[in-house]
């Protein structure tokens, strides 16, 4: 422990960002702060603290069974909406430390990004947007799981950089942060390619289906993407106020978005499963609005002590689940179980047929 006037652990890291990050970075020190005030760590930073609040989180979690492109699919080796977080906390930490930015805010950001997510994906995010009447956006969930719905109603209380760049991260918004500019780049650039080298191993795509000018500007695998790219971020977002892609850089990921929009994402063969995935979330959905209290404990409290409305909550419940878990409680509800006769072994003589 610290001596009288001795500085925490916190306080020399705090110091340290001043002499190393770069002037556009954003200083654990000078953070808006939390909804509810804490008392500070004596050794991590506040995004250090937020960072692993996130980790540990429930949520975070559940996104190891929640489908990333390809629902419930045969092969270990295919992303899941987990592996997709960790690229892209991979990537931005990268980028932030070569920019002298906050590592520790980029990461936050980046494994909290995603956490609102629903069973099967943008499939499940469009199924309760299609029946709820406040809307379903994945990344506005996410902040309500920080906010609200994780700890049972009093959310993890995280930092307003964080929820702000979590909220951002989408091709629409602008974080306020270069630590979350950069997320919002990283989780493009990871989805992409990782979602390509998904699609290669389906045998959906090979790398010769990849456009030509794509290939040409920024490489022919996998690896040499993501290379090209992160570079490109960093050399044209060095002393600057805003993260940047060279204008030819960002006009060839938007190229080669849009065709894997053509010929993945909206691909049959992909997504041969998403009408039963639909169907069924909005199903549940329909169920739990009907019958409110079959909800968990927890849920309910937020309608009743928190003054939640009770589709938002229904949402909540079901924007949570993993992909087993949904499939596992539609069943119950739904799918008839069979039922248990005794075989003709044990049966009485006069029972027995013939």
């Amino acid at each position: 422990m610290p001596g009288k006037g001795d500085m925490t652990i916190r306080e020399q890291t705090e110091k340290l960002e001043y002499q190393i990050f770069s002037s556009y970075a954003a200083h654990s020190r000078e953070t808006r702060g939390r909804d509810r005030a804490e008392e500070p760590c004596d050794i991590r930073t506040e995004y250090q603290r937020d960072r692993d609040r996130i980790l540990h989180s429930k949520s975070f979690r559940r996104l190891k069974q929640k489908t990333q492109v390809f629902l419930i699919p045969e092969g270990d080796h295919y992303r899941t909406r987990l592996t997709h977080t960790l690229e892209v906390s991979q990537l931005s930490r990268t980028i932030a430390k070569a920019l002298r930015l906050n590592e520790d805010l980029a990461d936050a950001i980046a494994l909290g990004h995603d956490l609102g997510h629903t069973p099967f994906g943008h499939a499940g995010e469009r199924a309760l947007n299609e029946v709820c009447p406040f809307g379903f956006a994945h990344y506005e969930q996410s902040v309500r799981v920080v906010e609200l719905l994780e700890k049972k109603g009093e959310g993890l209380n995280l930092t307003w950089e964080v929820r702000d760049g979590i909220r951002n991260h989408r091709t629409a918004g602008m974080p306020t942060t270069l630590e979350g500019q950069i997320v919002r780049y990283c989780d493009k650039i990871a989805y992409i390619n990782h979602d390509i080298d998904d699609a290669e191993r389906a045998g959906i795509l090979s790398e010769s289906d990849i456009p030509e000018e794509s290939r040409r500007i920024m490489g022919d695998t996998t690896r040499e993407r993501l290379n090209t790219l992160i570079h490109d971020v960093v050399h044209n977002s060095e002393g600057q106020r805003k993260i940047l892609m060279s204008e030819r850089m960002e006009s060839a990921m938007k190229y080669l978005r849009a065709f894997m929009f053509q010929h993945v994402y909206r691909n049959s063969r992909a997504k041969s499963e998403e009408a039963k995935a639909v169907r069924m979330l909005q199903e549940l959905y329909h169920y739990y609005t009907a019958n409110p209290d079959k909800l968990p404990e927890e849920y309910r409290y937020l309608m009743q002590e928190k003054g939640e409305a009770k589709e938002r909550v229904v949402c909540d419940y079901i924007a949570g689940m993993t992909d087993s878990y949904a499939i596992h409680v539609y069943k119950e509800l739904f799918v008839p179980k069979a039922w248990a006769f005794p075989s003709a072994e044990t049966l009485p003589d006069a029972h027995r047929p013939g």
